[in-house]
């Protein structure tokens, strides 16, 4: 096989050069394709090129082919170039089978999974195919019919072997996507370490919290976050979304889907960041946990000595412990949350309620925004009525 198409399409990451990928969207409309030409053709092919919805030609060796006379199948191997995709090296296949008329139907088969919650790309029932990669199958199909002159109906299943296994480390068993992972992609090209995939996850699960009527959206960074939602036996897990670092853009996306309020219950490690204004709270954005808590310590008044200790520790678990030894953690956390509420408000323009829980592992409950309490008693109503 000649060039693939992505030799020289990278991103630099510091001093590494990454190599970009291709997505499964594009696996699938690839297999689609030449599982169509086969069949249609009667002719075996080995590569087969399609044009992803970036523009970029791809050429893609076509893998474990099987033919009959009213049907045919094939893979494409997933490349996620030196992206840590859980689907790299996964094997995407088509198969491709005459139906009477002239429609083209889009499926798919085993580990692919199935929507079962509203508000997702896709209505419950359907396959996880989402519609750019959909739209790619269909236009590949059409075009080979026009090519060879072949207008009859065709049916394509697309499958993945391992995709139930795969399943098991997306985002899909949160989403109620059941029984494999999505066939996902709106540009074709999967970009190396992109912040992209990740975001628009999030955005999905705030719209299917949307769509099942949610009033008030509950986010929490990580796993801290949902372990301490125990505390509140009446919340279940699957009542909150996981933002990662990204809370201004958890933020934004909630005012834009016009919530009613969106609550926070966040590691101090974590939300002492908005607390000096700062909406991705990754560690390569910034780091100045301490810095933070000691200016919200001199806020409360505290004496020059403290201060000095506070500046001096590695954790801010470290430093809430100084302060409950000194006595002066409540007054501190008052003027942490006050900060953390004002800069999240001042983010979207006060355009829904937005609040916060603050908690510690070792401290437990620190603190919370002013709103926080009524904003858990609404979102307790919710889960009762």
């Amino acid at each position: 096989m000649g060039k693939m198409g992505l030799e020289d399409c990278y991103v630099m990451k510091g001093n590494r050069k990454l190599r970009c990928g291709y997505t499964t969207g594009s696996c699938a409309a690839g297999a689609a394709r030449a599982a169509a030409f086969m069949l249609l053709s009667g002719k075996e092919i080995h590569e087969i090129q399609i044009r992803t919805p970036k523009g970029i030609l791809l050429n893609l060796e076509i893998l474990e082919t099987k033919k009959d006379s009213d049907r045919v199948s094939c893979a494409i191997r997933k490349d996620a170039g030196d992206d840590p995709d859980v689907t790299d090296q996964a094997l995407i296949f088509a198969s491709v089978e005459r139906i009477p008329g002239n429609a083209i139907l889009v499926d798919g088969g085993t580990g692919v999974g199935r929507v079962t919650n509203p508000g997702l790309d896709q209505p419950v029932g359907e396959a996880a195919i989402n519609r750019v990669p959909r739209k790619m199958i269909i236009e590949n199909i059409e075009e080979i019919r026009r090519l060879l002159d072949e207008p009859g109906g065709l049916k394509v299943i697309i499958s993945v072997p391992q995709g139930q296994e795969l399943a098991k480390h997306t985002f899909n068993p949160r989403l109620g996507i059941e029984g494999g992972i999505s066939i996902l992609g709106t540009s074709g090209i999967v970009v190396p370490m992109s912040e992209e995939a990740l975001i628009s996850t999030i955005r999905v699960e705030m719209e299917m919290r949307k769509a099942q009527g949610a009033r008030i959206l509950l986010a929490t960074p990580g796993n801290y976050g949902q372990d301490f939602l125990k505390a509140y036996p009446w919340i279940h897990a699957d009542q909150s979304i996981k933002c990662s670092n990204y809370v201004g853009k958890t933020l934004e996306f909630a005012a834009e889907l016009e919530f009613e309020g969106l609550l926070f219950v966040a590691h101090i490690g974590k939300f002492v960041k908005v607390s000096g204004g700062i909406m991705n709270t990754h560690s390569h954005e910034a780091d100045c946990r301490v810095e933070l808590l000691a200016a919200a310590a001199v806020r409360a008044g505290a004496p020059l000595p403290l201060i000095h200790r506070l500046l001096e520790t590695g954790t801010t678990e470290e430093a809430i412990q100084i302060l409950h030894e000194e006595g002066r953690l409540e007054t501190v956390m008052r003027k942490v949350t006050d900060k953390i509420s004002y800069y999240m408000n001042h983010h979207i323009e006060g355009k829904i309620p937005t609040e916060a829980v603050i908690f510690s592992s070792n401290a437990g409950l620190l603190g919370m925004t002013e709103g926080a309490a009524s904003m858990l008693e609404k979102i307790k109503e919710e889960h009762n009525s």
